[in-house]
Order: C-alpha cells, then sequence, then structure tokens
C-alpha cells in the first residue's frame, strides 16, 4: 500500500517536525485512502512517524477492477509531483503515555479544530519559499483570533490547529473571526466544533472528545464552521443562528451525531 510523507519546506533529514501522511490501498475495486497531521522523530532508518490526530479516511467504491487500478495510479502520480516521499514504514496513532506522579484532571470545553482546504494544491502551486511565507502569516492570523477570543492552543497539525475554550460562543466567534482573517491570504478553511470532556495530565491531553471534534472537521466544508449537536445545546436560541446539516455517522465513533452549520 502507498504511503507518502509530505517534505515541502523539510527538505533536510531532520527529526522533530510536524508534517502531512498520505496513505492509499486497494481492494478489488474499492479504494480506501487515510491523510492527515504527522509528527516525525528520528532520522534516516530509526525514523519514526505518528498521526498527531486521528487521519481522514475516504472509501471510493469505483465499481471496476481495473477503474480503482486507474484511480490509484493516478492518486499515486498526483502525490509525487506535490512534493512527497515514499515511506516504507508504518505510520501509527501517536500514545503519549501519563507522566508519573501526573493526576489525571478531567475537563469539560468547547473543541475546535481547524485546517486549510486543498493545502496541498495550493503549496505546490506557490512553491515552498512563497508557501511557508503564506503559513507564517496563517498561523499569526489564528492565534491572534485565538488570543482574542481567550481560547487555548492545544497543538499545530500541519497546516491546522486544535485549540480548546471554557465557552462554546467564544469558540464559534473566534471561528468565524478565523475564517474571514485568513480569506486575505487567499485561503479557506474549514472548522469543526464539540463539546466534551477531556482527560489532562501535565502537558499531555485525551478523550474521546478529541476524535469527535475531528470527525466533525471533516464533515465540513470550504469556508464552513460545524459544530456538533453538543455544542448547539449549550447555546441560548438567541446567541448564534444555526443551519441543520442533518445526522451523520462520524467514522470511529459510537452512535450518530446532528451537526449544524453556523449561519443560516
Amino acid at each position: 500500500m502507498p504511503k507518502f510523507l509530505r517534505i515541502g519546506i523539510h527538505q533536510s533529514n531532520v527529526s522533530g517536525y510536524t508534517s502531512k501522511a498520505w496513505w492509499i490501498r486497494r481492494v478489488g475495486s474499492t479504494v480506501f485512502l487515510k491523510w492527515g497531521a504527522v509528527e516525525v522523530h528520528g532520522v534516516g532508518d530509526g525514523r519514526q512517524i505518528h498521526w498527531t490526530i486521528p487521519p481522514r479516511e475516504k472509501t471510493v467504491r469505483c465499481g471496476a477492477v481495473q477503474r480503482a487500478k486507474d484511480y490509484v495510479r493516478n492518486a499515486v502520480a498526483r502525490r509525487r509531483s506535490h512534493r512527497y516521499e515514499p515511506l516504507t514504514g508504518s505510520i501509527a496513532i501517536k500514545r503519549r503515555p501519563a507522566k508519573l506522579g501526573a493526576e489525571l484532571e478531567q475537563v469539560l470545553a468547547t473543541i475546535l479544530f481547524v485546517d486549510i482546504v486543498r493545502s496541498t494544491e495550493k503549496a505546490a502551486r506557490l512553491g515552498d519559499a512563497r508557501w511557508t511565507k503564506v503559513m507564517n502569516h496563517y498561523y499569526a492570523a489564528v492565534r491572534r483570533e485565538l488570543k482574542t477570543s481567550r481560547g487555548k492552543e492545544v497543538v499545530t497539525t500541519g497546516d491546522g490547529l486544535l485549540a480548546t475554550f471554557e465557552a462554546p460562543a467564544a469558540a464559534i466567534q473566534c471561528a468565524s473571526a478565523m475564517r474571514e482573517a485568513v480569506r486575505t491570504l487567499g485561503l479557506e478553511i474549514r472548522v469543526g466544533l464539540h463539546a466534551g470532556e477531556y482527560k489532562v495530565s501535565g502537558p499531555d491531553v485525551s478523550g474521546l472528545a478529541f476524535h469527535i471534534g475531528a470527525r466533525v472537521a471533516a464533515k465540513a466544508r470550504a469556508g464552513e464552521v460545524l459544530v456538533s449537536s453538543a455544542v448547539k445545546d449549550l447555546m441560548s436560541e438567541s446567541e448564534i443562528l444555526f443551519k441543520d446539516r442533518g445526522v451523520h455517522q462520524l467514522k470511529g465513533v459510537p452512535k450518530r451525531w446532528r451537526l449544524y452549520r453556523v449561519g443560516r
């Protein structure tokens, strides 16, 4: 199964950076894809690559084996032209063991996931030097809005960011402000919000709420701020306008969730 790591601005064989990975597998006439942010540690043969959050997944039913083979061949060819390097090893979900002596704390918060729509195509078109400048402006813009809304940055995910908020209204307002701010850079983002409990142990955080938030973000369209029913239920009727986007089965997440788009 072909796997690729986007090298982007990381041309040298270095350790300890965040990038993107892409994975594809064909079974008969069906093609399975995964992609998302990864952390790279070590160099050479000892290099280890971990998904920083659960990867996004897509299933493509081609209807015929030859069409599936053609799909895979063309998809791989596009990655080779978008500054990816082939991977031979596996990509695992990163597990952070709780530190000895650190107490687990249960926290309730609104979780925000944001990333750039079609970032790979934009990076390939602009080239590494210009894309690096755009990304610097992008992170400055989203962090400025995050600070204004008193959100707490948890981790960056390649071209995205994960943050938490005490109040859902602040998270929604921040997401909308981020969307408008990055449009001045010629970028569109998608944002997903979910409210739930997660565990904190020192600097590490974990919990199903993060997985749900990531899946909500994966359902969002370009320029869309999408929230789970858990977020909407915490809001009063007059605070924010929502449009029902139906009930969805989120990949790998128990039960079905009703999602809402912010704004009419």
